[in-house]
């Protein structure tokens, strides 16, 4: 199983997405952790490759695992409201792009991200979740364990 961070970064209003060129899905910056490193370790360091920026206090926010066919891993998600640095103009990743809170159920990303979003926005409690999808990316069903479900 591989372990994955990403972060949902908020700035007056706004969440920082990168979308993907491939399906032109949105998700919040993140990547793989790398040997010996913490969590926080390495949202810190893939949010910056991917960025630009350096998270100030990302918190751990949830907790998700995903299984496909012949494929499983588990997705640590942080938030933070702070950052420094200037943002990249480019991103090997996609094209980061600033979005409004309110305008997040509208993009075209992973049908399980839009469920992570609405219990991730709405506590301040570590939410767990887990998620199966086919070969294809459809969500075949999941489970979130949170105090807000």
């Amino acid at each position: 199983m591989r372990h994955v961070t990403n972060c949902i970064l908020i700035h007056q209003g706004d969440v920082l997405f990168i979308r993907k060129p491939s399906r032109g899905w949105y998700s919040v910056p993140g990547g793989k952790m790398e040997p010996g490193e913490t969590v926080r370790e390495s949202i810190i360091r893939e949010y910056r490759e991917e960025t630009g920026l350096h998270l100030i206090e990302p918190t751990l926010a949830g907790v998700f695992s995903f299984t496909e066919p012949n494929l499983e891993w588990m997705m640590h998600t942080f938030i933070s409201h702070a950052f420094e640095g200037t943002l990249n103009e480019f991103c090997e990743e996609g094209e980061l792009e600033w979005v409004k809170i309110e305008e997040i159920p509208n993009l075209p990303m992973a049908e399980g991200d839009y469920k992570i979003f609405e219990h991730l926005l709405k506590t301040d409690q570590v939410v767990y979740g887990a998620f199966k999808y086919t070969k294809d990316r459809e969500l075949l069903e999941h489970r979130i364990d949170s105090s807000i479900s």
